[in-house]
């Protein structure tokens, strides 16, 4: 804002005393204020846990303020917690995190912390502080599903990565760490997700990693490696086709082209709420083929200009600072040459607290009056609340001069009791703001605060800016004249601002002078003179003008400038907005810049920028350079090679060379390089030696003694180098001492009494004479002893043998030969061999953290026990016994390290309830230590394991039997049973949920009292001392009528094969009874005491594949269900093929399998053919029969979810239906197919062709076939299915 002198000059005071007083004032320090935070923490701190925590809180204030905390809104004590100090004369405070006696855990800490600042005259408040500490952990556990595509169908490959705090930024790359190449096709969503459009075959690969980076403490999170097939539409069979539904399948149709749908938002509307002032995020992603374009709009309305990207290849839309105006309807539109599809996000942008008009601090004198005030916006509108010193104005002490009208505080007739702090919060639901603004009643004289006889310096006809800052308190009148006893200035020529400063707008030759200002009030006067200089400005008088030279030539351009006699101008020239090349060529005069043998690239733009103190002017001509006029085309090529080379100077280690160049061939000589042979040495080897500018011909060549030097030049040049001159005339050195000494010298022992001194050997040009040998030294450190020294030659060690064990010796090895020594070597630290420790850790103690954790300290063995380099400590560890009688199967000894020189660890990873017995070994180079005594303790009580079985006999009208075996880890002692169950009617709908305790020696209860015909589940778990453990469910359903019982189904597995290969093996078996989720495969080497291994099958399949086999050995193998009645197979053995010494064939290349398949193929062509002949004569197609009378198990309504067919199969088993399942009248579910089972390929009992080439097995109540799940590869298709495709 600007005032003009032509106001009064009463009605100018009342505007500069008005400006004053609501604008906020910087009070002296030297004068009494209330405090005034200038410095805090953000209100969201996200700390990194590594690091002491610094939580800023700075304030000025007279008296300096004294300085409190509160955490989670009450005090917080420093003085009680030896890791948290404040600093000195502030209020910041220090967290101690990192220290080893001190430290703590970062977490412990968070919380919502404010500082206060107090003197005598008010209390000022920071902020809010949120403390957090940065997390960065580690991805969830999951089992990765190769994923399986047919090509041109889209793929999503999840990454999901963990929540970090904050959240983290995510990349794909593959094993190389190269970053995977994304485009219009294949990108990554916001959410880290990585999507294909459309798949190609060069997209398979088994590496694609996802990565979060955590920034805040610098780390990097991989997840597991997702592999990605594309299976080529070509090669797919009917049978592929059937199953591309399944979950190993992305769409559901092979079209080779379609239309476009969106992936990502889902459906055809959205919404999103952002606030304002945030980046606006929309995104995106569509799949299909050709690859869809986005585009996107908004309805009623134009993009912003400014604030619109597009990235991610358009699919993400990003405004950034948006505002309310922002808010509506975007729509992302997809689009291929087939058509088109779109989405419609609804945009909403509601608004944290912002400042309308913040309040300021008040200076005012007693019996003044004036105003706090306090207006924000937001949306929701932000209410406002005022406090004073920290405390609600409506609670705090009472002040008659002050008077609260909403956003507006008013103070009448103020004294100095009235100085205070008052904080004005505006709050909504998205955030709030709070500020600090200060009451401070003062009576105090003017006083200017800008230095006296302040120079100011001006260039002509440019605006001058005369500064005048004061302080007052009544707010001072500001006033000013020119020369001593000049009149008060005043008119258009001037502008008058309110914080004191006069400004001329345009500064003449007759501004400059003597300026005086003026500041007075009720109490005083001041004032204070100033000195204004008006120079001239600089002027250049003759400009670079546009040149057009030809390569090779000179060219000039001029710069003359004139300046202001009184500065120093400095001239500068840039090339195209650049500094200039670094050349020779381009030479910089007093007033021009000159370019000699102009080239093509020399061309550009030329500026000259003349600058002084206080002002800059610049000019620019452009270079144009063209070829010479000459008519015949110019041939350029490699340089001639030098010749005429001549030795002079012979000096003992220098000599000087000097050659004449050949030609150029039109491409200018830029260096020469110079080589050497040692005849002596290596003749006929040539050496690099050095290299010079090409405008050069003579060198003076560094030599080393007793060299028999050659020489020779090669010319360089644009085109490339010449070929070599021809050789030098040789020149012999003088033979010497040796400059050097040899490097790497160290000392180690490779047994415990010797030491070996090894070192790097010299270079040949290093001898500098003949009978180069080394004289090798050494003597034990700190001891009174000789050097004891050896000469060696051709060597590059030496075993000193009879030392200490692991003595510290000083060590040198220096170079001599027959004209004398090398300088005298440095001195190297080495050590005599180690052996291993000869003590065992002391005092060992155990502390039992919990039932699966213990911490271990003991004493640290001094290092002249360790006898050599401590490596760190071992802890070796076993369990004896479990306190819970059971008997363990074998005892398996494990081992934890520790590096360096610790003296606790933590074992993790422990049973409980069980007793363990622990030693601790001291390790250094050379091996392990003795053992400490054995140190036993016993780990407490855990939660026990489910119940090992739950079976569900003899149900009646009204009752269920219910039997169970005790858990297989009871982690303790079990004190109990708790059962829970309640119905489930038709839809699935839970009933009340009832719960009974059962004593821990019962093993049956017969529960009475249930409703007939009526399907019940139940929870049943196991309970020690310390809580209950993992639950074991099931479900029974009471008969319907007394008269009826149906005798319980037991299910069965029988006929359990194998089909083995090297290193998997395929299982099947035969499942009779009610449909079983959870069914169990255990396998382990015949014959071994070990713990079968357990593997669980995914759904009700009846196949299972082993991977991970022994070559070559036998294994026992059973298949079991949990829960139900307990069953399980008997035992199978099955021996994996030996291993194979040479690469694994394809065998569908080999010429066997080719001739096998097209024999097949022919006989079912034969097959076929009788086939339809028989029913052309009228013969009945029992095939087709079948399909008529059971229909397609194919088209039967799946559900969206799953793909089960219905709820469940009947409205009298109520047994839900797995996926693609059938279940016969005799109410037993036939076996599976298998793609390792003889019968499923035509060869079994059930696999038999008809009389009329029907396949009788394709429909004898058998499962269709089921894609693979769980952690299993996707299966082959059937080979009978396989043999129809060919025909």
């Amino acid at each position: 804002m600007e005032w003009s002198s032509s106001i009064s000059e009463s009605r100018l005071s009342l505007v500069l005393i008005f400006c004053q007083i609501i604008t906020a004032l910087d009070v002296p320090l030297d004068l009494p204020q209330p405090p005034t935070i200038t410095q805090q923490s953000p209100k969201d701190y996200i700390v990194d846990p590594r690091e002491n925590i610094v939580i800023q809180c700075e304030a000025k204030g007279k008296p300096p303020p004294s300085f409190s905390w509160t955490r989670n809104g009450t005090h917080f004590d420093i003085d009680k917690d030896v890791r948290v100090r404040m600093k000195p004369h502030s209020g910041t405070l220090i967290i101690n995190i990192i220290n080893d006696e001190n430290g703590g855990k970062a977490e412990t800490y968070e919380g919502v912390y404010q500082c206060t600042a107090r003197n005598e005259l008010g209390a000022a408040i920071s902020n809010n502080i949120v403390i957090r500490s940065s997390r960065s952990p580690l991805w969830t556990k999951e089992k990765l599903v190769p994923k399986t595509v047919v090509e041109g169908q889209y793929a999503i490959l999840p990454c999901r990565p963990p929540i970090g705090l904050p959240p983290p930024i995510i990349f794909w790359m593959d094993n190389s760490f190269q970053k995977l190449p994304q485009n219009n096709r294949v990108s990554q969503s916001l959410n880290g997700d990585l999507y294909f459009s459309n798949v190609k075959p060069e997209d398979s690969r088994d590496d694609y990693i996802c990565y979060a980076r955590f920034n805040h403490t610098q780390t990097i999170q991989q997840k597991q490696p997702i592999s990605l097939k594309v299976e080529p539409v070509d090669s797919l069979n009917e049978t592929i086709t059937a199953n591309m539904s399944d979950s190993d399948f992305y769409g559901d149709r092979l079209s080779p082209e379609r239309r476009p749908t969106l992936l990502l938002p889902t459906g055809s509307t959205s919404s999103k709420t952002e606030l304002r002032g945030n980046t606006l995020l929309l995104e995106c992603i569509a799949e299909g083929l050709p690859t869809p374009l986005i585009r996107w709009i908004k309805e009623g309305g134009e993009l912003p200009a400014n604030r619109t990207f597009l990235d991610n290849f358009h699919k993400t839309l990003k405004i950034i600072d948006i505002s309310e105006a922002d808010s509506g309807k975007y729509k992302c539109i997809a689009s291929n040459l087939l058509g088109s599809a779109h989405h419609v996000i609804t945009v909403t942008v509601k608004a944290a607290p912002y400042w309308i008009r913040e309040p300021t601090n008040l200076v005012l004198s007693p019996g003044e009056s004036g105003s706090l005030i306090c207006r924000a916006n937001g949306k929701p509108k932000p209410s406002i609340s005022w406090l004073s010193n920290g405390v609600p104005i409506a609670i705090a002490p009472e002040d008659p001069s002050r008077n609260v009208d909403g956003d507006t505080v008013i103070f009448t007739d103020v004294q100095e009791r009235s100085s205070a702090v008052y904080q004005c919060n505006a709050s909504n639901e998205y955030g709030y703001l709070l500020a600090n603004a200060f009451v401070n009643v003062l009576a105090e004289p003017p006083r200017i605060l800008t230095p006296h006889n302040e120079l100011y310096q001006v260039i002509a006809n440019k605006p001058a800016l005369l500064d005048c800052a004061f302080f007052g308190s009544p707010v001072p009148e500001i006033e000013w004249f020119k020369g001593v006893k000049g009149s008060i200035l005043q008119g258009n020529q001037y502008v008058f601002h309110k914080n004191g400063t006069l400004e001329i707008p345009v500064a003449q030759k007759d501004s400059a002078g003597t300026y005086t200002c003026v500041a007075r009030n009720k109490l005083g006067k001041v004032q204070n003179e100033v000195q204004l200089e008006i120079k001239e400005p600089t002027m250049i008088i003759k400009q670079p003008e546009y040149k057009v030279v030809q390569r090779t030539g000179q060219v000039s351009f001029e710069c003359t400038i004139k300046h202001d006699a009184t500065l120093v101008p400095t001239v500068t020239w840039l090339k195209d907005g650049a500094e200039l090349p670094n050349d020779e060529r381009f030479i910089v005069g007093k007033h021009n810049l000159t370019i000699m043998n102009v080239t093509d690239k020399d061309g550009g733009a030329y500026t000259c920028i003349a600058n002084t103190t206080l002002d800059s002017v610049s000019a620019s001509a452009v270079l144009t350079v063209v070829a010479p006029p000459t008519a015949p085309p110019v041939v350029y090529d490699r340089p001639d090679p030098p010749f005429d080379l001549e030795l002079t100077d012979h000096q003992e280690r220098t000599v000087q060379l000097t050659w004449i160049p050949g030609n150029d061939n039109n491409s200018p000589i830029t260096k020469f390089v110079i080589e050497y042979e040692d005849a002596m040495r290596e003749p006929g080897i040539w050496n690099y030696l050095t290299e010079i500018s090409g405008i050069l011909t003579t060198v003076q060549l560094k030599l080393s003694p007793y060299v028999n030097y050659s020489f020779r030049v090669i010319a360089v040049n644009d085109i490339g180098n010449s070929q070599p001159s021809e050789a030098s005339e040789q020149y012999f050195t003088k033979a010497a001492k040796p400059d050097d000494n040899p490097t790497g010298v160290q000392g180690i022992g490779s047994e415990p009494d010797n030491l070996v001194i090894m070192w790097e050997p010299l270079k040949h040009f290093q001898f500098n004479g003949p009978g180069l040998q080394y004289k090798v030294s050494w003597r034990q450190k700190d001891g009174d002893d000789d050097w004891t020294s050896v000469t060696v030659a051709n060597v590059s060690k030496y075993i000193v043998s009879g030392t200490p064990t692991f003595a510290p010796y000083e060590i040198k090895v220096q170079a001599l030969n027959d004209l004398g020594p090398a300088p005298e070597p440095t001195t190297t630290i080495g050590h005599s061999g180690e052996d291993l420790p000869m003590v065992a850790p002391g005092n060992l103690k155990v502390q039992v953290v919990n039932s699966t954790l213990a911490k271990v300290q003991w004493d640290p063995v001094l290092l002249k026990y360790v006898r050599g380099h401590l490596q760190g400590y071992k802890i070796y560890y076993m369990k004896v016994e479990s306190l819970s009688g059971r008997i363990n199967q074998h005892v398996e000894k494990k081992a934890l390290s520790f590096p360096g020189n610790k003296t606790h660890g933590m074992l993790p990873g422990l049973e409980p309830y069980s007793t363990y017995k622990l030693n601790v070994r001291v390790v250094n180079g050379k091996g392990e230590g003795p053992a400490t005594p054995d140190e036993t303790f016993k780990t407490p009580e855990g939660v026990p394991s489910a119940p090992s079985f739950l079976k569900i006999t003899n149900p009646n009208l009204d009752s269920l039997t219910l039997e169970w075996g005790p858990p297989s880890h009871p982690n303790g002692v079990v004190v109990g049973y708790i059962l829970k169950f309640q119905p489930i009617n038709n839809t699935h709908e839970l009933g009340r949920l009832e719960e009974i305790s059962i004593p821990a020696n019962e093993t049956s209860l017969i529960l009475s009292n249930l409703n007939y015909s009526t399907r019940y589940k139940f929870y049943f778990y196991a309970q020690t001392s310390v809580g209950a453990g993992s639950q074991i469910t099931e479900e029974a359903v009471t008969i319907m009528d007394e008269g009826k019982m149906v005798p319980p189904v037991y299910p069965g597995i029988k006929n359990v094969t194998a089909a083995a290969a090297e290193t998997y093996a395929n299982i099947s078996w035969e499942y009779e009874g009610p449909v079983h989720e959870n069914i169990y495969v255990e396998y382990g080497v015949a014959g071994s005491k070990e713990d079968l291994k357990k593997e669980n099958v995914n759904g009700s399949r009846n196949f299972f594949m082993l991977k991970g086999l022994t070559p070559g050995t036998s294994y026992k193998v059973r298949v079991g269900a949990e829960g139900l009645s307990g069953f399980r197979s008997s035992d199978a053995v099955f021996e994996t093929g030996p291993a194979k010494a040479s690469r694994q064939v394809d065998i569908a290349t080999q010429g066997w399998f080719i001739g096998l398949m097209c024999a097949v193929a022919l006989l079912i062509l034969i097959l076929l053919i009788v086939c339809f002949i028989r029913r052309n004569k009228g013969g009945k197609y029992p095939v087709k029969e079948k399909e008529d009378a059971h229909g397609d198990p194919e088209i039967q309504p799946m559900k969206e979810d799953d793909g089960t067919l219905g709820e469940y199969s009947d409205a009298d088993d109520h047994k839900p239906l797995k996926k693609g399942s059938r279940t016969p009248s005799d109410r037993t579910v036939k076996k599976e197919d298998s793609d390792d089972s003889l019968v499923d390929y035509g060869e079994g009992v059930n696999g038999q062709f008809n009389e009329d080439g029907s396949f009788i097995g394709q429909y004898s109540g058998k499962k269709e076939k089921e894609p693979a799940e769980g952690n299993e590869s996707s299966e082959a298709p059937s080979p009978v299915n396989a043999m129809n495709s060919f025909v």
